[in-house]
């Protein structure tokens, strides 16, 4: 049986494309259900995580001001950067196993919603325990999660079409 080849560049790209637009939506999804209260949002969970590695408070809360608002750049790096590694590790990944996608990326999307914010952040003390955190923090996340990876698995999908067309109509 041959596997399938797929061109890992354009899948790459796809992946990378996929995240900062899904890092967008979850930005937005996040304006609409905020995960978590004004009080716990002070130090929110990507200053926190940075701040328990070492990284001064004075780096972690640094801002940017835009139309008069003051927003949090170190935590918009981290924010896209998850959603970029992620999105592209799902962009190879599907490429690779095509069966993988058979549940949607919506699965792929709760599992990752799972082990960072039930399992890996808890256990590492940067949010409470998941039995600690509000119903409302898991409904925002949960379905949150869900919408990032359809974004990241539809925009990456369409990306990687284009980008590998016109070498199949070249063959």
């Amino acid at each position: 049986m041959t596997k399938k080849c797929f061109n890992h560049r354009a899948a790459m790209i796809a992946g990378v494309t996929g995240g900062i637009i899904s890092g967008l939506v979850k930005l937005g999804w996040e304006n609409i259900l905020p995960p978590r209260t004004p009080e716990r949002d002070q130090t929110n969970p990507p200053q926190q995580l940075l701040q328990q590695v070492g990284v001064p408070a004075s780096v972690t809360h640094a801002t940017y001001s835009y139309s008069g608002h003051d927003l949090p750049v170190v935590s918009y790096m981290m924010h896209f950067g998850f959603s970029t590694t992620f999105a592209v590790a799902y962009s190879l990944w599907a490429r690779k196993h095509p069966k993988a996608k058979a549940g949607s990326s919506a699965l792929f999307g709760l599992g990752i919603f799972s082990a960072f914010h039930q399992v890996i952040l808890p256990a590492l003390g940067t949010i409470p325990s998941a039995k600690d955190q509000p119903a409302t923090e898991h409904v925002s996340e949960a379905l949150g999660h869900v919408l990032w990876m359809w974004t990241a698995d539809w925009v990456s999908a369409t990306v990687y079409e284009r980008l590998t067309a016109d070498k199949k109509k070249a063959k």
